[in-house]
């Protein structure tokens, strides 16, 4: 058994093994999993997370590493939770993330985190809430999440985060990839990576002009910024900075940070739930009461949905 209280006093002190500990405990669903999340409970709510997604090669995590010397200069603590495909044999992340950032292995000011989806769509792993939460009780000021870049499922991250931030990169249809994705929607700020190819103009002008089309905004509403960098160079990284800090103001003057908080806390509870409801509901595989709701159903005195309601009253209880 594992000593919560004493993991999690290491951790606020910035002790990596211990950050990386209380993860492995929530990949791993572990039974003192409650307790974690009780004991960080009253320690989260600080960080800033930040959501970076893209189809794959836009440079997101070369824009990620590139975002995280940018806040390290502003001394900031940042936190990276990469989330990678995972592996067919091993279940397991398949690029590491002293692979992916070594720039940043050495610096204490810097937590890096692979994380694997273990077959989760949506561009993030299942357990990347509960990661969050722990990166964000250990006292990063900052936590870059950057999702495994699926395409159209990859939309996911709106939910996770604070700021959502667009990759694209010239060259690559993301104009069309864009309008299929859905990703008009979810991003707070866009970036065009890679600006130094050929058409990069056009692809930011293609950008704008999509996003005005779909444009239902009033006085006062946030319009997402359109930032071209070449990340491998680090240009335009502060601008793309600038853009997150003014979208943060943004969301706190307004209210709407703490409401998009809530509505992921709310999230997060609504799919233990349902989880916790799927497993009772796979044990009773060759248990007497869905094998008798499962014969009314067949003799015709019974439909699916009311034998379904009959089930979830018996599970929860309710009369």
């Amino acid at each position: 058994m594992v000593d919560v209280p004493t993991l999690v006093e290491q951790a606020r002190a910035g002790g990596p093994r211990a950050v990386a500990r209380l993860i492995s405990l929530v990949e791993g669903a572990s039974p003192q999993l409650r307790e974690v999340m009780a004991a960080l409970a009253p320690l989260a709510g600080n960080a800033y997370v930040v959501g970076l997604t893209g189809s794959p090669g836009v440079g997101k995590s070369t824009s990620t590493s590139a975002l995280v010397s940018a806040y390290r200069k502003q001394s900031k603590r940042v936190a990276v939770l990469a989330v990678d495909p995972s592996s067919p044999f091993s279940g397991g992340a398949l690029l590491g993330d002293r692979v992916r950032m070594s720039d940043h292995a050495s610096d204490p000011g810097v937590y890096i985190r692979s994380m694997a989806t273990r077959g989760h769509l949506g561009g993030l792993a299942w357990a990347a809430p509960q990661a969050i939460r722990v990166l964000d009780a250990s006292g990063f000021d900052v936590v870059l999440v950057e999702t495994v870049g699926v395409g159209q499922s990859e939309v996911e991250i709106a939910s996770q985060a604070d700021t959502s931030v667009v990759l694209l990169a010239p060259g690559m249809g993301d104009g069309i990839q864009a309008a299929k994705a859905g990703i008009l929607e979810i991003g707070d700020v866009y970036v065009v990576n890679k600006a130094d190819r050929d058409g990069a103009d056009a692809t930011a002008r293609e950008l704008n002009h999509m996003l005005g089309l779909g444009e239902s905004r009033g006085p006062g509403d946030w319009r997402p910024p359109i930032v071209k960098t070449v990340a491998a160079r680090g240009e335009g990284v502060d601008e793309v900075v600038e853009a997150l800090e003014k979208h943060r103001a943004w969301m706190e003057e307004r209210g709407v940070l703490g409401e998009r908080r809530a509505a992921r806390a709310a999230r997060e509870v609504e799919t233990i739930a349902v989880t916790r409801l799927r497993e009772r509901i796979g044990s009773l595989h060759g248990d007497r009461r869905l094998d008798a709701l499962a014969e009314r159903i067949v003799a015709g005195s019974l439909d699916p949905y009311a034998a379904a309601d009959e089930l979830v009253a018996g599970l929860t209880g309710e009369s």
